[in-house]
């Protein structure tokens, strides 16, 4: 065989082998940390930017005999520049919830403020820190849950790529930074063609499963933001489950911080 031929055959072996390491090697060479660190981002990315919104919604509380009570509220949100939103959600029905109302500051890295107020006692209380993971009016709901998701209250970490309920997701976990929250981690279902959220595991402070939360029947908004209609939180430790269905969204309201001072939880009607 001539020197060519050789040399031929050799450049030829090589470029098969590079071809076989480059097939072999992933698309993403980031570490797990920093993959599910930009699945969050995007996720926040995409939902930036609606300024305000309303809606109206119905929470279904069932105990574990499948016994039900429903509640009727209203939920205004602001979203706030370079810091988390502010959502005031106010109780309409039953007459002896009437007029209770939730203010809620979130934070990207401080620790959030909330405010309940109490016709009955004609008082505001402030929800403690170390409260926020007790359970918002009686469902499997916890005060930190109503807050918004901001990036940065947790650190991340991608699993996998997984099909759930028909949708192509990306797996995350993450963890709370707050030492105060419930969970010692969540594991997140988000789907790869909207970044909407299709499903939350929670995990306890004994790092059991308490909870889960799923998502369904998203629709559009304003042609870029989606919202679920409902929402079902179930707690695998008692039986119980709450229900959320939200309807009647309503976007660019020309809301303003006044909107969602302390004076506006007692002007909740």
């Amino acid at each position: 065989m001539s020197t060519i031929s050789i040399t031929q055959n050799f450049k030829r072996l090589m470029g098969l082998s590079l071809a076989a390491i480059l097939m072999l090697t992933p698309l993403h060479a980031n570490s797990p940390e920093a993959e599910g660190l930009s699945v969050a981002r995007e996720v926040d990315r995409r939902d930036t930017g609606f300024g305000d919104f309303t809606a109206e919604l119905k929470m279904i509380l069932r105990n574990r005999h499948g016994q039900e009570s429903t509640r009727e509220l209203r939920s205004k949100t602001l979203e706030v520049a370079n810091d988390g939103d502010k959502t005031l959600v106010i109780f309409d029905r039953p007459s002896d919830v009437k007029g209770t109302a939730l203010l809620t500051f979130s934070h990207k890295t401080d620790s959030d403020d909330q405010w309940l107020y109490l016709p009955a006692l004609k008082r505001v209380k402030r929800i403690a820190s170390n409260n926020k993971s007790g359970p918002f009016m009686g469902s499997e709901f916890a005060y930190e849950d109503i807050s918004s998701q901001e990036v940065e209250k947790y650190t991340y970490r991608y699993l996998r790529g997984e099909t759930y309920d028909g949708n192509d997701c990306h797996v995350i976990e993450r963890y709370p930074v707050d030492p105060k929250s419930g969970y010692t981690r969540q594991v997140v279902w988000i789907d790869k063609a909207h970044y909407n959220f299709q499903k939350i595991d929670f995990y306890d402070r004994k790092d059991e499963l308490l909870k889960t939360l799923t998502y369904h029947n998203y629709r559009q908004y304003l042609a870029k933001y989606w919202r679920a209609e409902e929402m079902n939180m179930v707690n695998h430790q008692t039986g119980k489950s709450t229900v959320l269905r939200w309807q009647d969204y309503k976007f660019a309201n020309g809301l303003e911080d006044r909107d969602f001072d302390q004076n506006s939880l007692k002007r909740a009607r």
